[in-house]
């Protein structure tokens, strides 16, 4: 026997280890390098869609309905914060698997579901269609005036002297930062501006925990807010609460979701690629203009080419180009889905970022806004305040009791919300536009139209009312957005539910094929592989709980609109 091989027997001596138990260790081993190295490639590569899309769940808007929820009810509403939070993840993974599984967007499913009908063409057209477009603006508007008056509010803060129809102005020169990123809605992701985005929404978890922290909370109350009570149902209670649901469950961010769900994680990009083909290139134009550039022909030359290239630039901002064209697909029967391991490689891992990103963030941020306009205005020292509590009044009671330093906390968080709510605001405009419509346009210019019809009203609201008028109209603005809800989320839950629209193709090698050690080599010639269908459509169980969702939220819708017809709201 070979002395350098160890044979170990099952039984050996006392503290000796065994076949077994190497075999159990060798297994937890490799099991816990596997979920490793899956948990680094899910972070490294697919996380993301998760954050930009949570963004939209704490944006200013949800800010002044939070401090008026929690000023007024206290703890009790945080259980809608979480029930609405819940509700954004089940909404936002349709979206996302959505994207996934069919390649397009929410907006271009809804064109290719009503714009070429071969029956009753232009009633689908005028009657759902485009109506149903009007409505998306009108949220993506709303939205935008919330972040808008948001950051205005934030700056007016920061900058006491600043008036408040000046931070309005100065809002609208976020547009800037437009110009730094590429087009996150192209085929591959842009990390630069998920990393934007990212960091903005820290500094916002980061500036509340350290508020919270100052901030004397009864947390055993606290964590009884998240269970029913009867309050919901009290005088302003379930308006608020719609108010709560509108704020958090953000018609723009599904169509964004399912948007960025179509793009490829997995594969390499090119550009290591283009980088080496194009480095020998570089290098031999460098040195063959190296003499040649310092004639004053060459400098000319590249000056021009510098100017013309500007100029091009520029008139890009303002073009509007049309997608339409005669290969246009008519009809979902003429599309193709994905491929079946482009899905199973991004739509699980899509669907747990999502659930992470806003039951990890969003309802964190949510919860921590309403928990403290609760222990500061209804159970603290500004209890005794008339009316709801502003952006204005809880920046003011912080500074009295906690300091400047929690103040200025409170409004950087919602300045960073309010800005990185407002890129991906446009964003979403921008697919709604090409998926409704097929009109591309700039994402600057896209965003100077949506930020003037939102400007107008709130330099009116700023000057002639004041800082009471701003702050019902984020909270108005709330309002609007779950009364178009319903309207976005009805064609989700059919187009998830079809199986028409949700199945993918899958190769299906028969078993003699299988077998056959040769043809696995290569060695029998063409191997003909069959096709077999498989279904992501939505489980019956899904799709109950889907429509009994959005009833609800139409049951809600309809209270509201009652309450403000009757001057309760």
């Amino acid at each position: 026997m070979d002395p350098s091989h160890d044979v170990i027997r099952e039984g050996g001596a006392p503290g000796e280890p065994t076949q077994g138990t190497q075999g159990i260790k060798g297994g937890l081993g490799r099991r816990f390098n596997t979920s490793f190295k899956t948990i680094i490639n899910h972070a490294v590569k697919h996380t993301g869609v998760g954050i930009v899309c949570a963004v939209a769940y704490f944006d200013p808007g949800n800010w002044g309905v939070d401090l008026q929820a929690g000023s007024e009810f206290g703890y009790k509403l945080l259980f809608v914060v979480l029930l609405s939070g819940i509700f954004a993840v089940f909404l936002q993974i349709l979206a996302s698997r959505l994207g996934c599984v069919t390649g397009l967007d929410l907006a271009s499913h809804c064109r290719l579901l009503l714009h070429s009908r071969r029956k009753h063409t232009l009633i689908y057209r005028w009657v759902l269609l485009y109506p149903l477009y009007v409505l998306s603006e009108a949220a993506i508007i709303a939205t935008d005036l919330a972040e808008l008056l948001g950051s205005a509010i934030a700056l007016c803060l920061l900058f006491p002297r600043l008036p408040l129809w000046g931070g309005v102005l100065i809002t609208a020169s976020d547009v800037l930062i437009l110009l730094a990123l590429k087009d996150p809605l192209g085929g591959r992701p842009v990390r630069m501006f998920e990393i934007l985005i990212g960091i903005l929404v820290f500094t916002v978890l980061v500036c509340m925990a350290v508020i919270i922290a100052q901030v004397g909370v009864n947390w055993g109350d606290a964590f009884d807010g998240y269970i029913p009570s009867k309050t919901l149902f009290q005088s302003g209670g379930l308006y608020t609460s719609i108010g709560i649901i509108g704020a958090t469950v953000m018609p723009h961010s599904i169509f964004l979701g399912s948007a960025l769900a179509t793009q490829d994680r997995v594969s390499p990009t090119p550009d290591k690629l283009v980088q080496t083909d194009s480095t020998s290139t570089v290098d031999q134009s460098i040195n063959s203009s190296s003499t040649s550039t310092t004639s004053r022909f060459g400098i000319k030359k590249t000056l021009i080419s510098y100017i013309s290239d500007l100029k091009e630039r520029f008139i890009s901002i303002f073009r509007v180009d049309s997608l339409q064209g005669k290969m246009e697909l008519r009809s979902h029967a003429e599309h193709e889905n994905n491929s079946y391991a482009f899905v199973r490689a991004h739509v699980y891992h899509g669907m747990i970022d999502i659930a992470i990103s806003l039951l990890g963030l969003a309802v964190v941020i949510n919860s921590l806004i309403l928990i403290l306009a609760s222990a500061v205005f209804h159970y603290g020292a500004g209890k005794d305040s008339q009316g709801p509590a502003s952006l204005f009044d809880a920046y003011a009671l912080l500074k009295q009791i906690v300091g400047q330093g929690a103040a200025t906390c409170f409004a950087l968080a919602l300045l960073a919300s309010g800005q990185s709510a407002s890129i991906v605001a446009t964003m979403a405009g921008q697919t709604v536009s090409e998926g409704f419509l097929r009109w591309r346009i700039s994402p600057i210019m896209r965003r100077v139209i949506t930020r003037s019809l939102g400007l107008i009203p709130s330099m009116v609201v700023a000057i002639a009312i004041g800082r009471n008028g701003v702050d019902a109209l984020l909270v108005a603005s709330q309002v609007a957005l779950s009364i178009v809800l319903p309207f976005i989320i009805f064609p989700l839950l059919y187009l998830t539910a079809s199986k028409e629209v949700m199945t993918v193709m899958k190769p299906r090698i028969p078993p003699s094929v299988e077998s056959d050690k040769s043809q696995e080599r290569g060695d029998g010639g063409d191997i003909e592989i069959a096709m077999e269908t498989v279904d992501f459509s939505n489980h019956r169980i899904v799709v109950v709980i889907g429509w009994l969702l959005w009833l609800v939220i139409v049951a809600a819708n309809v209270y509201a609109i009652v309450s403000l017809g009757l001057g309760e709201g």
